[in-house]
């Protein structure tokens, strides 16, 4: 689906009501992260500013390439994450991006597992015959740390969200696009 798509059915999410959800959104719990997750994302679609280190790594690709994102709306990464995604392939005429859920048809998360989960976000960067090029997800390095450190502290659920809120807020996206840009350099 394009981003409009999935924009829209992370919408169509937010405004249903509790009881005509589907799994996981019936959940309170689930639905009221989603929507938090709805102004992340917009957010930093508003605020998000591409670097000119990626601008310039972006504008050296001169071949067909289609970005798969792999994401969900639940996702709080992804939430911060896919619109820098998103800013970044609209710099380049020669990047389709498009997205596909975790948890639906065709569950291609199965072929990219993050040491055996199925951790999203998750990008994976095609060339225009369909062959893999490079993945990158599903969080910066940084964050992979702070989250693998709370999980070896046993920290709840809470801590673990807001402790990962903070990262991202005050990162602004910055090491997303640090790491967008290396991979690209490998493979352009």
């Amino acid at each position: 689906m394009t981003f409009e798509q999935y924009s829209s059915y992370f919408e169509t999410i937010k405004i249903t009501p509790l009881e005509e959800q589907e799994k996981p959104y019936d959940n309170p719990d689930y639905l009221d992260y989603t929507k938090l997750n709805w102004s992340r994302m917009n957010r930093w679609l508003k605020t998000g500013k591409i670097t000119e280190e990626l601008k310039n790594t972006l504008q050296q690709i001169y071949k067909p390439q289609h970005w798969i994102v792999i994401t969900e709306p639940w996702c709080g990464d992804a939430a911060h994450i896919t619109p820098f995604l998103e800013l970044a392939g609209r710099e380049n005429p020669m990047i389709d991006i498009s997205y596909e859920l975790r948890d639906s048809e065709p569950f291609r998360i199965e072929k990219y597992r993050t040491n055996g989960t199925l951790s999203i976000p998750k990008l994976i960067i095609q060339d225009a015959g369909g062959k893999d090029m490079g993945t990158w997800g599903p969080r910066p390095k940084e964050t992979q740390e702070l989250y693998d450190h709370l999980r070896s502290e046993n920290a709840d659920f809470e801590r673990t969200k807001e402790e990962l809120q903070q990262w991202y807020n005050s990162n602004k996206g910055m090491e997303i696009q640090k790491e967008l840009s290396e991979l690209l350099r490998k493979i352009i």
